[in-house]
């Protein structure tokens, strides 16, 4: 089995028996973006707390 489908499953499995499709998804999507951000933290793909303050005050704009 792949280190994708693993993990998907390990997921999947930690979830409570009850557990909606809906909400199975939402933790394999937050799971993913985890492991994103910590693949460019990594990588140093990061920006200061005062940069991302400057870009979110501009949105508001």
């Amino acid at each position: 089995m792949s280190k994708v489908k693993e993990k998907m499953t390990e997921v999947i499995q930690s979830q409570p028996e009850d557990a909606s499709y809906e909400e199975i998804m939402r933790e394999l999507a937050f799971e993913r973006m985890v492991e994103r951000g910590l693949k460019d933290s990594r990588s140093g793909r990061v920006i200061s707390n005062e940069d991302m303050e400057h870009q979110i005050r501009s949105w508001q704009k």
